[in-house]
């Protein structure tokens, strides 16, 4: 359970804080801006590392731990644990927003600035690009030590300043999930699930292409 409570208070934080700069800069009328955004979620993940990576491994993301499971990395009995709390931290967190500042409608949700298929073919690569980084900084399924969260936090920093105007930078269903289903918007709910995912497997077969097949070859089950 020390794992499940880890997850749950990772994403809720992940999200508090990410989605949380998105609001109040909104209620505050831009005070803190793309980049301060951008550098918020790449400075609350390095932090959610560097104090659950020993626990739990720090995923703080559905399409992670789906990936490490298919990757043979995490075993798959453990996966809906996970997934339930990760949702369950993020759906806590938009709550939350939603009591503290009632005025702010959407919540930090992602959604298309353009066309569907622009925003879910980018998150499709910036999830696999993050993957990709994540497998070659963790041990296991663990996402631990001073480099894995400088260097996954940087890379969510990177993405989110260069992309979020686009698509939002989710990179996280749960992120993208939970201030869509606590405002009530469902408009292109499925794009950040799916395209997530697809991104997070496909850092498997190039994992593997790069580093080798023991990038990815581990018989959890």
């Amino acid at each position: 359970m020390n794992k499940i409570l880890a997850e749950f208070l990772g994403t809720f934080i992940l999200v508090f804080a990410g989605t949380g700069a998105m609001v109040i800069n909104q209620v505050t009328g831009g005070t803190i801006g793309h980049v301060g955004i951008a550098l918020t979620f790449g400075l609350v993940v390095m932090a959610m590392i560097h104090a659950f990576g020993d626990v739990s491994g720090a995923h703080l993301n559905p399409a992670v731990s789906i990936a490490f499971s298919v990757a043979g990395r995490f075993p798959k009995n453990e996966v809906p644990g996970y997934v339930i709390a990760q949702l369950g931290g993020a759906l806590a967190a938009g709550a939350t927003l939603k009591l503290l500042f009632p005025s702010a409608h959407d919540l930090g949700m992602t959604v298309p600035r353009d066309g569907i298929m622009q925003s879910f073919v980018l998150e499709i690569i910036l999830t696999a690009i993050l993957m990709l980084v994540i497998f070659s900084v963790s041990s296991g399924s663990k996402e631990k030590g001073i480099t894995a969260g400088i260097t996954i936090g940087g890379v969510i920093a990177l993405m989110a300043l260069f992309a979020g105007p686009i698509s939002g930078a989710s990179m996280n269903p749960a992120r993208s999930l939970a201030p869509a289903i606590m405002s009530g918007n469902f408009h292109h709910l499925w794009l950040y699930p799916v395209a997530t995912i697809v991104g997070a497997l496909l850092a498997i077969p190039l994992c593997r292409a790069t580093r080798g097949p023991e990038c990815c070859s581990g018989n959890q089950s």
